[in-house]
């Protein structure tokens, strides 16, 4: 197995899993020296150099291999470099002959959401639909470690969320993509060609608030921040799409089909990432 970039959020939960099953697992980052990456080699995975740009890392990287985990970001350089990305990441499988590659995608691409950052998802899908590399798509929702990024808020009692506090939003653990991911990786059959979006938990802002605050023994109150001041054209795009048609994930026909992964709650997962001792 070879999850790409497995030194990031995502590929980290991959080669976490895939490990714990006690695979064999190669991991490709552009910093191989970083402390993850030693952390992922020392659990016995082989670490190698891999850029996202340089097609022939991707295609040394995937040389042998029984499978790939990969997904790309617009974060750094835009979404006409990611969608390069994603090509780079096609052209390199086609090449080495791999006999599945599983991308990780967003929930909500296939919806024509105007979301920059969905829409560029949605051009790499189809570009694998259209070449010849057997493949699964995986479309994630909102993970749940986005919170992490308005910590210091949370921490002083605010959790800032561009939804009413009743809307529902649908999230994702990202050990559960990790489990799902590696369920893949080592059963392909029943999932080539197939792309499947995943959730772990919906609760609302307000249900949020209430859960973070249980575990900081404080009050943590939900202030819906208008769409107006998201000035992020992306971002804006993103959360006037959730709080529109939004995410589709049957989260019930989904975990029932899928027992072998824990489908963490929020309460549960804000309970191992905000500690008490952090008040």
């Amino acid at each position: 197995m070879s999850p790409l970039a497995a030194t990031g959020g995502q590929g980290r939960a991959v080669a976490d899993a895939l490990l714990g099953r006690r695979a064999r697992v190669r991991g490709a980052g552009a910093r191989p020296a970083r402390k993850v990456a030693r952390e992922l080699a020392d659990q016995g995975a082989e670490v190698v150099a891999g850029s996202l740009s340089d097609r022939g890392s991707l295609a040394a990287a995937m040389s042998g291999v029984a499978g790939v985990f990969a997904f790309t970001t617009p974060f750094e350089a835009g979404v006409e470099a990611e969608v390069g990305q994603g090509q780079a990441i096609l052209a390199a499988a086609e090449k080495m002959g791999v006999p599945h590659l599983v991308f990780s995608s967003v929930a909500g691409a296939d919806q024509q959401s105007g979301v920059p950052h969905f829409d560029s998802k949605a051009c790499i899908e189809a570009e694998l639909a259209a070449g010849d590399v057997p493949h699964t798509i995986l479309g994630p929702t909102y993970f749940f470690d986005n919170a992490l990024g308005g910590a210091e808020r949370i921490f002083s009692g605010i959790l800032d969320l561009p939804l009413p506090p009743d809307r529902p939003l649908q999230q994702l653990a990202r050990p559960d993509l990790g489990e799902f991911a590696a369920e893949v990786l080592l059963s392909p059959a029943p999932y080539v060609g197939l792309r499947i979006e995943l959730a772990s938990d919906a609760p609302t802002p307000r249900q949020m608030a209430a859960a973070l605050g249980a575990v900081l023994g404080r009050e943590v109150r939900h202030q819906q921040v208008p769409l107006t001041a998201v000035t992020n054209p992306d971002m804006h795009a993103m959360w006037t799409f959730l709080n529109g048609p939004g995410y589709r994930v049957d989260l019930p026909a989904l975990h029932a089909a899928h027992p072998e992964v824990r489908w963490s709650s929020y309460a549960d997962w804000a309970h191992h990432t905000f500690p008490t001792a952090a008040r």
